[in-house]
């Protein structure tokens, strides 16, 4: 962790947590360093024609020793009052962007909560901190299924998003809980790219969990208090409700529901190719949920936001990566909820017929498997890209070399 000590900000690879303040200074002295240091962008490895010096590498990575007390920046807006200023205010916890303001003005984070036109307004806190988020791409043919969903979270504490990919957001209005949603429409948009663009970490920060699931979803079987109070006790950051193996599409074992146990963290598979045992630490055989039910909590989700790619939608990869986000070891923090369970109907909803357009089934078909085509290049272009950024980054330590 970078910290301060006897004036110098140390660096230590295994945990690269960084004070508001660490980030602010070093900044600075990269600025100094570089003036037109903002010139650097980096795009996709294979977008890009030209490495960076390896000399700038090195001055611009955060296992410099920096001496902060030579590096006196002040707050903006602040030269005209320098004689006045006590030694508590050379080098103050200042969000980027908001120096010229009195640190007490400033408000980092922000909710899903919807605010009434009159009346007074509530206290800066007022999202519950009981209170989760459910995220849900739909569209209008799904209608009843995800009616059912939202009115088992609907009675319970739990702010209700849907992410409209058909445009359709008017016919959703007889539903008794749609008037206290928050509907977003973006045509042809998936899961992924709605929550990189809508679930920032500071503005989903309030709520203790994330549920961002896919909308083919049946939940008789499913309670949300119970599942939360199940998470909760067995210390899951990232988990997701068990498969009924009888109903559902399952396309890893390890979501398939067992019937012995609220919780199990690992499957066994002993005959063919990508065996598991008791001995297997990596994914899928441990450390693993699948991309179309997750359940974050605001830490694991504040890492994983960052891991999605802007302009990968399909998030494919992302999977096998997210224990690096369990916030401790992935082979006990994340797993899969057996007791509450749901199924997967498994519907092809992306890349489907629209009739808006015409469309055939022959047309429906051709796009459904353009969609997939699209899939497989994500996963390749991801993989390469963490590949090359595990490769590059010195500072940064694996927690599963074995990965």
């Amino acid at each position: 962790m970078k910290s301060f000590s006897s004036g110098s900000l140390q660096t230590d690879p295994s945990n690269r947590k960084l004070c508001s303040c660490s980030i602010f200074h070093a900044a600075a002295f990269l600025c100094m360093v570089f003036v037109v240091g903002t010139s650097f962008v980096a795009f996709d490895y294979k977008e890009m024609s030209a490495e960076i010096p390896t000399d700038a590498v090195e001055i611009t990575r955060g296992n410099l020793q920096t001496d902060l007390s030579k590096l006196q920046t002040p707050r903006a807006n602040s030269w005209s009052h320098e004689s006045t200023q006590s030694k508590s205010c050379e080098s103050p916890c200042i969000s980027s962007g908001s120096e010229p303001l009195p640190k007490g003005i400033v408000m980092r984070k922000s909710d899903l909560e919807m605010v009434p036109l009159w009346g007074p307004p509530k206290a800066k806190e007022s999202v519950s901190s009981q209170k989760s988020l459910l995220a849900i791409p739909v569209g209008i043919k799904q209608k009843e299924i995800v009616n059912k969903i939202v009115t088992k979270f609907a009675s319970h504490d739990f702010t209700v998003m849907l992410f409209h990919y058909d445009g359709v957001v008017d016919e959703w209005k007889d539903l008794q809980w749609s008037e206290g949603a928050l509907h977003i429409s973006a045509i042809n948009q998936t899961k992924w790219w709605f929550a990189k663009r809508f679930l920032h970490p500071d503005i989903v920060a309030p709520y203790r969990y994330i549920f961002l699931w896919d909308e083919d979803l049946e939940v008789q079987n499913f309670h949300p208090e119970r599942y939360l109070s199940i998470v909760e006790r067995e210390g899951l950051e990232i988990s997701q409700p068990a498969l009924d193996p009888a109903k559902s599409q399952i396309h890893h074992q390890i979501t398939a529901r067992l019937r012995k146990g609220h919780v199990h963290r690992r499957m066994y598979k002993f005959n063919g190719g990508g065996k598991c045992s008791k001995k297997s630490s990596s994914p899928p055989c441990t450390g693993w949920v699948e991309m179309m039910a997750p359940v974050f909590s605001r830490a694991a989700w504040r890492c994983a936001w960052h891991m999605i790619q802007n302009d990968l939608i399909y998030a494919w990869g992302l999977d096998m990566n997210l224990g690096y986000c369990a916030q401790g070891d992935r082979t006990k923090k994340v797993g899969v909820v057996d007791s509450e369970y749901i199924v997967h109907t498994g519907l092809p909803t992306l890349g489907g017929s629209d009739e808006k357009m015409g469309s055939s089934d022959l047309h429906a078909a051709n796009h459904r498997f353009a969609v997939r085509r699209r899939s497989y290049v994500e996963l390749e272009i991801f993989r390469n890209r963490w590949q090359k950024a595990m490769a590059e980054d010195k500072c940064w330590t694996n927690s599963y070399p074995e990965h």
